[in-house]
């Protein structure tokens, strides 16, 4: 563990040239594998496979690798070496297809959302306390203006000389009113920070879903005799972001179905014109140049594709505005994202179930 490990055989370029890269800045530093992760508290193993290029490591790793050079050195990389590698690392990581690569994606959303959660719970106790202190602010205000109040209609003329003596009702008054102001302003303030701190403890519920079915899934070999001489159906799966093609393709790896990934409408249609056994289409809804309506809508025109049913996948939210437009332009369901891996395995696996069974009834 001492020395560099050869670069592994089977890489892909882009892992090749990232891990070539992190080689020569570690050669930088003049000390051993094991030397070094007892230095940054990592295992040994993992570092020597980042550096051999099996394994693609988090960009907090890489960061710590140019701040550690620098001291050696004496001189800070350039930004122009650091935008170089970090393009390399996000090469790297866009043409990974490890299923604990997945994880790892999933485990640093997880670790965004449950940041966003504690931050929206930390500033919303602190809302809360501000919004507290200026209602019993203003309950005093209000104490006090009433017993002035009953003072002035027990006794008109006592009230005059009240009025004459407390000349600072009127600004009592305008304190009060700026206070409520300031009571209205926080608390839809602290309204937002508990939704925000919601809505992220339901995205790490999801998350921490995600990772349990990648952790658990296995693979599995066909179980469905009648289709023995026929190829599997097809399940295209459509979106721009990397990350959620790797994190779907994970998910449904290990069912019985082929799977093709595509990052655009445009390559989703010409997959369709290069294929006609797709069982289902599961389409994101917000993409670049054409989105997912506009891609369906293409689709449903073509005789030989307007059947296949579409699943759209959105992080726009699931309600009635959304989904009726998603329905409108042919989608046979619309699930929000971040979405639940048992839910979207159990839609694909009917989907499919219904496939087969027109193909060997003869209707395809």
């Amino acid at each position: 563990m001492g020395e560099l490990r050869p670069l592994a055989e089977d890489l892909t370029p882009e892992s090749r040239a990232l891990a070539t890269a992190l080689r020569e800045l570690f050669e930088g530093l003049k000390v051993s594998v094991r030397r070094y992760a007892a230095r940054r508290v990592r295992d040994a193993g993992t570092f020597s496979r980042y550096l051999n290029g099996t394994r693609i490591p988090p960009w907090e790793v890489v960061t710590d690798l140019f701040t550690d050079v620098a001291e050696h050195r004496g001189v800070a990389a350039t930004p122009e070496a650091i935008e170089l590698v970090r393009r390399l690392h996000r090469a790297a990581v866009e043409t990974s297809a490890s299923p604990r690569h997945a994880v790892e994606v999933l485990e640093q959303q997880l670790a965004d959302a449950d940041r966003d959660s504690r931050r929206s719970t930390a500033r919303g106790d602190a809302l809360g306390d501000a919004l507290l202190d200026r209602k019993h602010r203003i309950a005093d205000l209000e104490v006090r203006l009433s017993q002035l109040e009953a003072e002035w209609s027990a006794e008109r003329e006592r009230a005059d000389r009240l009025a004459a003596a407390n000349p600072d009702v009127t600004a009592l008054l305008r304190e009060r009113d700026l206070l409520q102001g300031e009571v209205a302003r926080l608390s839809a303030d602290l309204h937002a920070a508990h939704k925000q701190r919601t809505e992220a403890e339901e995205r790490c519920a999801l998350l921490e879903r995600q990772m349990e079915a990648l952790e658990q899934t296995q693979p599995a070999p066909t179980t469905l005799p009648t289709a023995s001489s026929q190829a599997m159906p097809k399940v295209l799966i459509v979106d721009d972001q990397p990350d959620n093609l790797l994190a779907m393709t994970a998910v449904l790896c290990t069912l019985d179905q082929e799977l093709v990934a595509v990052p655009s409408g445009q390559e989703a249609l010409k997959a369709l014109l290069d294929h006609d056994d797709f069982a289902v289409i599961i389409m994101d809804v917000q993409m670049p140049d054409m989105d997912g309506y506009e891609t369906a809508a293409h689709i449903k025109r073509r005789p030989r594709n307007r059947d296949v049913p579409i699943i759209f996948l959105t992080a726009m939210g699931t309600d009635p505005e959304h989904s009726a437009r998603g329905y409108a332009a042919g989608a046979v369901d619309y699930i929000g994202k971040p979405f639940d891996p048992w839910v979207l395995r159990a839609k694909v696996a009917v989907f499919t179930g219904i496939y087969l069974e027109r193909r060997l009834s003869g209707d395809r």
